[in-house]
């Protein structure tokens, strides 16, 4: 659906995090400053949110879909995901990448790297920082369709987050408050303090990243209605009860795998208010597919509203 007459149409920035606990994130109570950027600013930080899996493999196309995750476990044929839906209906649609791919969700619509306009000194062997997902987005947005562009824009930027068991390699030297830091890929082998601080320094980075989104999002407010969703594919096990990494059987894993961040940045402040006082309603990625398909006022029967977080606070 093409936006109101006199309206700017809408610029919604999907930012898929990695490897992100809820727990850790200041935001929600952790005791840390791991969020000292983001506490600043009129952000709603959603404290109760699980995943879809405990993997990337598994969550990814999971939580692109519309059928939730029981449903997803149990389809017997393809579907369209998020992805799919948005360029169908009009709107102009971008992956930006910072990992090694999108799990299949991006092979038809319009994909990049973010190392193709990232500086040198945000990547080195192989890998880029994700400060370099925030370069170069005035001309990948102008290089939109103009006519899709007009009718709204998606863009998706895949982060390489807290994504282990490297921590100490997801921030900067100069954003790591957080010392001594573990250094080894063998986690077992490192103080687990030392493999805390390594992931909450990735955390703070994860925060200075997602405050220069917003930064960005503010200057595009002459020709959109701009909006910020972050949410993490999956959590990840820090040592507790033995345990390491992530990607146990959805059964089985521990709350520290499955439960992760979601955080939401719109410059309404009254939009603000009514989804902060829904911050700890229990969520999940199943509510993914419908908010931002609500949000970008895309008409499909497989739309929920019960399951699109800003209905509430949808102007009618």
């Amino acid at each position: 659906m093409p936006p109101a007459a006199g309206s700017r149409p809408p610029l919604f920035m999907l930012v898929v995090g990695e490897t992100a606990r809820g727990d850790r994130f200041s935001l929600n109570g952790y005791a840390r400053p791991t969020n000292p950027r983001l506490a600043a600013l009129d952000v709603v930080s959603f404290r109760d949110v699980t995943a879809c899996g405990t993997s990337t493999a598994a969550s990814l196309p999971c939580m692109f879909s519309h059928l939730g995750r029981e449903g997803f476990a149990a389809r017997t044929q393809d579907h369209e995901n998020l992805l799919d839906l948005a360029q169908r209906a009009g709107p102009a649609v971008l992956w930006i990448d910072n990992q090694s791919g999108c799990k299949g969700l991006c092979e038809r619509v319009p994909k990049v790297h973010a190392a193709e306009r990232a500086p040198a000194a945000l990547c080195s062997d192989g890998e880029c920082l994700d400060e370099a997902l925030l370069h170069g987005l005035d001309a990948r947005l102008a290089a939109l369709p103009a006519d899709r562009r007009a009718r709204g824009v998606l863009l998706v930027l895949h982060q390489m987050g807290s994504h282990g068991p490297a921590y100490w390699r997801r921030s900067p030297p100069d954003g790591k408050p957080f010392q001594p830091e573990c250094e080894s890929n063998a986690l077992q082998q490192c103080d687990v303090q030392a493999v805390g601080n390594a992931y909450d320094n990735s955390i703070v980075y994860t925060d200075r990243v997602l405050a220069g989104a917003i930064d960005w999002l503010r200057r595009q407010r002459t020709a959109f209605e701009p909006t910020m969703l972050y949410v993490s594919d999956h959590g990840e096990s820090l040592g507790e009860k033995g345990l390491y990494l992530h990607g146990l059987p959805y059964g089985v894993a521990p709350r520290e795998q499955k439960h992760v961040p979601l955080v939401v940045w719109t410059p309404s402040a009254q939009r603000t208010q009514c989804l902060a006082a829904q911050r700890d309603q229990p969520l999940s990625h199943d509510h993914l597919f419908h908010s931002v398909a609500g949000d970008l006022g895309i008409r499909t029967s497989e739309y929920r509203a019960e399951l699109d977080l800003f209905a509430p606070c949808r102007a009618p």
